[in-house]
């Protein structure tokens, strides 16, 4: 390391500024490319109890420093469970404990409940490689010096994923289901590069989501208010219940969203005789619209897509987005134009024979992962090169 870098570990966002994170973490000052590891979406956790104690996520933020001048941090979390990180280690863990090994304590570098893709190491572009270095030591020091048993860094973007092997750690491909804008001026725009039969059944399915008997709203900014947090609070209590356990989020993250996040946020929500009954929040990056958390009180056809993936569409293409990214999991959203595309994340062990054993598996991981897109990618949605009579079908 750079003899003139210093490393350092805080437990707390109020130990740095928020124009100092966000210098590294947006430095660019315009709308970020994702708003995950902003010092606003991140403060909004930590304030709001949904990381720190109780929860197995306890922030370890790393800076580097050179010549005291901040270059860049890393978002660290050690981590006593897998739960919330969406690039799952859970066999990883059985293995090693299975081995007579502690797998937990970890530390993870990752957006919080967040698998969408974006910088993890946030540097100031002027050092990018020095810093990145820097920090990976820092991270792995930590690591070892407190005995834990690995460092995960998920959901990293392509470039520090291709940048790897510099720095020494392990990689690893997933898969998710993005739609990518084609330049389409509207949502007929985006039907007419489907097959015939798609068109058609995307066409129904919009036209009975809309006659579910009530209106739909999409709100961003000013136009969000309390009662829409409150009314979609109980829908993520649903859906938390159902797939995690227990949300991961508390009500008062929605509170704090309130005050610092609105205008990253679109939340699409359904009403029904003067009751909101279903709803769906993404996040708006300067490229991209993620999509985050769905949940609903009453149970409607086609809503469901409607609301997560045709909404979203229509947002991305009216306000110039290249894509939009839906999360986690879900071979549903391929029939609605959203296509497999691959996901990023490094990986470092600190018991040789292990980190010898994981290499292994994820080089014959990432062999199948690549086979699986190529797959589903022939079985998209969308017109192949040959169809010449979309034009003339009357429907």
């Amino acid at each position: 390391m750079d003899a003139d870098i210093t490393i350092s570990v805080f437990g707390s966002l109020q130990d740095i500024t928020e124009g100092e994170w966000d210098a590294c973490a947006n430095p660019s000052g315009k709308v970020p490319k994702d708003p995950f590891t902003t010092y606003r979406f991140l403060k909004a956790l930590e304030d709001s109890g949904s990381v720190g104690e109780g929860t197995g996520w306890y922030p370890r933020y790393i800076r580097a420093d050179r010549d005291n001048l901040l270059i860049g941090v890393l978002p660290a979390y050690a981590k006593t469970h897998s739960q919330g990180e969406y690039i799952f280690d859970h066999s990883w863990a059985h293995a090693y404990e299975n081995a007579g090994g502690n797998y937990y304590p970890k530390l993870q570098v990752a957006a919080p409940f967040t698998p969408a893709t974006g910088r993890r190491f946030l540097v100031k572009p002027e050092y990018g490689e020095v810093a990145r270095s820097a920090l990976t030591q820092g991270a792995i020091s930590l690591a070892s010096q407190n005995n834990f048993s690995s460092l995960h860094m998920t959901f990293c973007a392509a470039e520090e994923f291709k940048n790897a092997p510099k720095l020494n750690l392990m990689q690893r491909t997933g898969q998710q289901f993005h739609w990518v804008n084609d330049g389409y001026d509207s949502f007929d725009s985006f039907l007419g590069a489907l097959s015939s039969r798609k068109r058609k059944n995307i066409r129904k399915e919009r036209q009975s989501a809309q006659s579910f008997g009530g209106t739909i709203h999409a709100l961003t900014g000013k136009a969000i208010e309390p009662e829409h947090w409150d009314a979609f609070w109980r829908f993520y209590q649903d859906t938390g219940m159902r797939k995690w356990g227990s949300p991961y989020l508390t009500r008062a993250f929605f509170d704090h969203a309130q005050q610092t996040l609105r205008d990253d946020m679109l939340l699409v929500m359904a009403q029904r005789e003067g009751r909101w009954v279903a709803g769906a929040l993404n996040f708006i990056g300067r490229e991209a619209l993620y999509g985050r958390y769905w949940g609903c009180l009453e149970h409607h056809n086609a809503l469901h897509f409607e609301i997560c993936y045709y909404q979203a569409i229509d947002f991305a293409i009216a306000n110039g987005l290249e894509r939009v990214e839906a999360g986690a999991q879900g071979e549903h959203k391929l029939a609605r134009g959203y296509m497999p595309a691959p996901t990023y994340s490094l990986h470092w062990v600190r018991d040789p024979g292990f980190a010898e054993a994981i290499a292994d598996y994820l080089k014959r991981e990432r062999a199948a992962i690549d086979d699986e897109i190529e797959i589903l990618t022939k079985y998209g949605p969308f017109r192949k090169p040959n169809e010449e009579d979309y034009a003339r079908e009357n429907d």
